[in-house]
């Protein structure tokens, strides 16, 4: 999705690493460039509510990283 590409671009986020546990108690680590190009290679339907949720939290100044750790552990779980 562009727009989501483009959010991106355009935000120049900090790069952040996570050390996170997965469900099995395995530890992962994952940086948010990791969760954003997973992002960007998700399906067309997952992408629209993502960059909806993003935009939403931009919009009140909420920190973005802090989504993108929420969907790091869903990508590791």
């Amino acid at each position: 999705m562009k727009k989501m590409q483009v959010f991106f671009k355009e935000k120049d986020l900090t790069f952040v690493q996570w050390e996170l546990e997965d469900h099995k108690g395995n530890f992962h680590i994952i940086s948010n460039e990791v969760v954003i190009e997973a992002l960007q290679n998700a399906p067309e339907r997952e992408q629209k509510r993502i960059y909806k949720k993003i935009v939403r939290l931009d919009f009140v100044n909420a920190d973005i990283n802090d989504y993108l750790k929420h969907l790091a552990g869903a990508l590791i779980n």
